[in-house]
C-alpha cells in the first residue's frame, strides 16, 4: 500500500499529464527541502559531490568537493593545495569584504564564500567539509543554484545532535550614511530577510524583496538569483585586480540601458541576489537565527559587521533548540510593516 507522501506524488504525476512529467524530480526535491526545515536535528550530506570552475575575481580555476562531516563540525573549508589546512566558516576568520566575502586564517585565504554558505543555509546543511584546491570558490553560474543542486544530489542525513539557534532578544541596528542593516526579535521560530537596493540604472532603480526562509522558499525564490555588474565599471574593477573570471556565463551584464545577456530569471533578480548574499554572510554566525533581518543598500561589509556585533554582545540573543523557543516579549517584536515601510 502506498504511503501518504507516495500517494501525493503519484497523484501529482498522473493528474498533470505529459507536459508536466519532467517536473516529477523537481517536485520530489521540493518535498525534501520542505522536510528539512521541520527537523530539529543537525544535518550533513549523505555522499561526496564535486564541481569545477573559475573564480569570479581571481580568474583561477579550482576544483571543489563537498564532504559529509560529524555533528558539531559546522562548515569547514580545507585547502587541499596547502597540506589540507582548514579554515572554519566563522566570523573570527573574516578577511576581505569589499566585492565578496573572504576568510583567512594564518595567511590561508578562502575567497568568495557567500554563495556556497547561502546554499548550506537554504538547504539545511549544518556540517560539511569543503575541499578546495585554490584560493577562490568557483563562481559557476553566479548564483547559489548549482551548489543547491549539488547538495540535493548528495542527499541529506539527519544527525543525532540537536540543532541550536540564536534567538534574537533585542534589536541591533547599524547605519553608515544611507546604508542600513538591523536585526529584530520575532514572536515565533521564523527567520526572515527584507532587502532594499537603489541603483541609478533604468532596469534596477529601487527594488524591494522580502522572504521568510521556510519550506521551499529559498529554492524557489532566492537560489537562482545571479550576481550582476555594469559594463562601464569593467575596466576600473579589472585595474583593482577584480572580476578576472567574470563572463556572460556567470554574471548578469548591464550596459547603461539594458541587460546584455538576458533574460533575467526573476523580474527583480538584482535585489534577490542581495538577499542570497546576506543569507550566506549571516551563516558566519555559525548557527541559524530566529529573527528578522532588514537591510537597505547594505553590502558585504555591513552584513559581516552585523555578525561581528551580534557575537560580541551576548545580551542580544540566546542560544536555544527549536523545541525550547519561548515567544519574544511583545515590546521587542515590532511588526514587519512598521520596520520595512
Amino acid at each position: 500500500m502506498l504511503s501518504h507522501n507516495r500517494r501525493l506524488l503519484w497523484h501529482f504525476y498522473h493528474i498533470q499529464g505529459p507536459k508536466y512529467r519532467c517536473n516529477l524530480f523537481t517536485f520530489n526535491r521540493l518535498a525534501e527541502v520542505r522536510e528539512i526545515h521541520s527537523l530539529i536535528f543537525e544535518q550533513t550530506i549523505r555522499s561526496t559531490v564535486e564541481c569545477k570552475g573559475v573564480g569570479l575575481h581571481s580568474g583561477a580555476h579550482s576544483s571543489l568537493r563537498l564532504l559529509p562531516a560529524p555533528s558539531g563540525t559546522g562548515i569547514v573549508f580545507r585547502r587541499t593545495d596547502l597540506d589540507n589546512y582548514q579554515v572554519e566558516a566563522s566570523s573570527r576568520n573574516v578577511a576581505k569584504v569589499s566585492y565578496a566575502t573572504s576568510l583567512m586564517k594564518k595567511g590561508v585565504l578562502i575567497s568568495t564564500t557567500e554563495h556556497l554558505l547561502s546554499a548550506c543555509i537554504g538547504t539545511g546543511v549544518d556540517n560539511a567539509i569543503v575541499e578546495l584546491d585554490n584560493l577562490e570558490l568557483p563562481i559557476l553560474d553566479g548564483s547559489a543554484r548549482p551548489f543547491v543542486d549539488m547538495i540535493l544530489r548528495a542527499g541529506l542525513r539527519k544527525q543525532r545532535r540537536k540543532r541550536t539557534y540564536l534567538r534574537i532578544r533585542k534589536e541591533l541596528e547599524l547605519r553608515e550614511g544611507d546604508k542600513f542593516i538591523g536585526v529584530y526579535p520575532v514572536a515565533d521560530r521564523s527567520y526572515s530577510v527584507a532587502y532594499k537596493i537603489n541603483f541609478p540604472h533604468p532596469l534596477i532603480g529601487r527594488e524591494t524583496f522580502e522572504v521568510e526562509l521556510s519550506g521551499d522558499s529559498y529554492l524557489s525564490q532566492i537560489a537562482s538569483a545571479r550576481t550582476f555588474g555594469f559594463l562601464h565599471d569593467k575596466q576600473a574593477m579589472l585595474n583593482m585586480g577584480l572580476i578576472r573570471g567574470a563572463s556572460d556565463e556567470n554574471v548578469i551584464v548591464l550596459s547603461r540601458d539594458r541587460v546584455l545577456n538576458g533574460p533575467l530569471r526573476y523580474r527583480d533578480e538584482f535585489v534577490r541576489h542581495k538577499v542570497l548574499d546576506l543569507i550566506g554572510d549571516l551563516a558566519l554566525l555559525g548557527r541559524r537565527i530566529f529573527g528578522r533581518i532588514i537591510a537597505d543598500r547594505a553590502g558585504h561589509a555591513m552584513h559581516t559587521a552585523l555578525v561581528s556585533r551580534l557575537l560580541r554582545d551576548k545580551s542580544l540573543w540566546e542560544e536555544v533548540a527549536a523545541d525550547e523557543v519561548r515567544p519574544a516579549p511583545a515590546e521587542e517584536a515590532r511588526t514587519a510593516a512598521e520596520r520595512f515601510a
